[in-house]
């Protein structure tokens, strides 16, 4: 039993009371993914009519398996005495699978029916993010002084838009998910795909914030392309393609930074601001690291001087800035003069640090407070006779009246 494919100039209209009989599926919305269709005795005759609309696919169902299927458009004539022919078009090694393989246990015996699939993009399915994701933002990228690189700014957003999903294999479709029902619709499937596909979409925006995309993040809108081919390439939908479905595009409507995000941006464009009022800087600030981070040559240069900033208004970014901005001979000069004026200052803070700790310790010597709560400048207690406490001469400890050694780092007592 079989399909055979009419020939186009034998559908004209001396068959049209014929083809009014046959069997079709003329209401294929895009809510209805399948349509099981058969005669009013359950029985497909012989030499009835198929008819197969543009965007489907028929499979022919006879007692619990598959027999024929064509992916082609078009009007066939149903043939009990021919063989298979599988009209296949994209499906043809799927239509040969099912026919070899695929059983319906369950079903109603000395049954014949046409299964239609809906293979048209199905479009206006609806995500959002129910809580703010993590996304890396190339836009406001942070230099890094020490190891002359940029990272991206870390923001937390929420991404609302539309998603397309189509049948790409009948056989799994039918087997995972639509069985032999007589209407199987969108609306049964896109609940059971709403976590997968919030799944599906954070790897693509993770995607996006790697360094071989660099999206900024207000700028993901504009993505419909890169997402389709990023799709394509890196399959993240596969856990849903064994169903037989696969996920076509994103289309994302808008995106959102909560408060926290919002405060980063603002702090971040607040101090590229402040470098240009202090003139510190050759052009704007997230300008000029952007610049540096696409020249690969001169990347070493351009990070120069860069370090966090710590402006007189607040701690903005998180980290001090140390230098200057200029990609310059000059400004290299310049850095190194400041990074050798900024050593002599810190070691001129360390030994007055040193010294005004030695003079205190020298106060504590010359007077001392006995455990009964006297204060004394001589040897012994004047209230209680108890002796002068010992310190260590190295560690400056406190020792005990009979130690031979310092208990705090060793060193022999005198």
């Amino acid at each position: 039993m079989g399909l055979i494919k009419a020939a186009k100039d034998a559908i004209g209209s001396t068959l049209h009371d014929q083809w009014k009989e046959a069997i079709r599926c003329e209401d294929m919305t895009n809510d209805i993914l399948m349509v099981k269709k058969t005669t009013e005795t359950g029985v497909i005759t012989n030499k009835s009519t198929i008819i197969v609309a543009p965007g489907q696919c028929a499979v022919i169902y006879d007692n619990g398996r598959v027999i024929d299927a064509t992916a082609e458009d078009g009007f066939y004539t149903f043939d009990s005495s021919s063989s298979p022919s599988f009209f296949g078009g994209q499906f043809g090694e799927v239509f040969k699978e099912m026919w070899q393989r695929f059983t319906f246990d369950g079903a109603s015996a000395k049954e014949q029916a046409v299964f239609f699939f809906n293979l048209k993009e199905i479009i206006d399915n609806k995500f959002g993010t129910p809580a703010p994701v993590p996304f890396q933002d190339w836009s406001h990228p942070i230099p890094n002084q020490m190891t002359n690189t940029l990272t991206p700014l870390r923001v937390e957003i929420k991404c609302f838009g539309t998603y397309t999903f189509s049948i790409m294999d009948p056989a799994l479709f039918m087997t995972k998910l639509a069985g032999t029902a007589n209407v199987y619709k969108k609306a049964e499937l896109v609940e059971q795909l709403r976590s997968e596909v919030l799944a599906v979409f954070q790897n693509v925006i993770n995607e996006l914030g790697t360094s071989a995309y660099k999206v900024p993040v207000l700028e993901m809108p504009s993505q419909t392309d890169e997402i389709r081919q990023m799709m394509d390439e890196k399959v993240f939908d596969e856990k849903i393609r064994e169903r037989g479905i696969r996920i076509d595009s994103f289309a994302v409507e808008s995106v959102t930074l909560d408060d926290e995000s919002e405060k980063k941006i603002d702090d971040y464009e607040l101090s590229s601001n402040a470098y240009m009022q202090q003139g510190k800087m050759v052009g704007a600030y997230s300008e000029a690291v952007k610049s540096a981070a696409e020249n690969s040559n001169g990347a070493m240069n351009g990070f120069m001087g860069v370090g966090m900033m710590n402006m007189a208004t607040g701690n903005v970014m998180g980290q001090a800035v140390q230098g200057v901005w200029q990609n310059t001979e000059k400004s290299s000069m310049d850095l190194s003069k400041q990074q050798e004026e900024g050593k002599t200052q810190e070691q001129t803070a360390n030994k007055e640090q040193s010294k005004q700790a030695n003079t205190e310790q020298q106060e504590e010597t010359a007077k001392w407070k006995c455990d009964c709560g006297i204060e004394n400048e001589g040897n012994f207690c004047a209230n209680c006779g108890k002796p002068k406490p010992k310190y260590c001469k190295k560690c400056k400890a406190k020792l005990g009246e009979d130690d031979k050694f310092c208990s705090n780092c060793g060193e022999p007592v005198e």
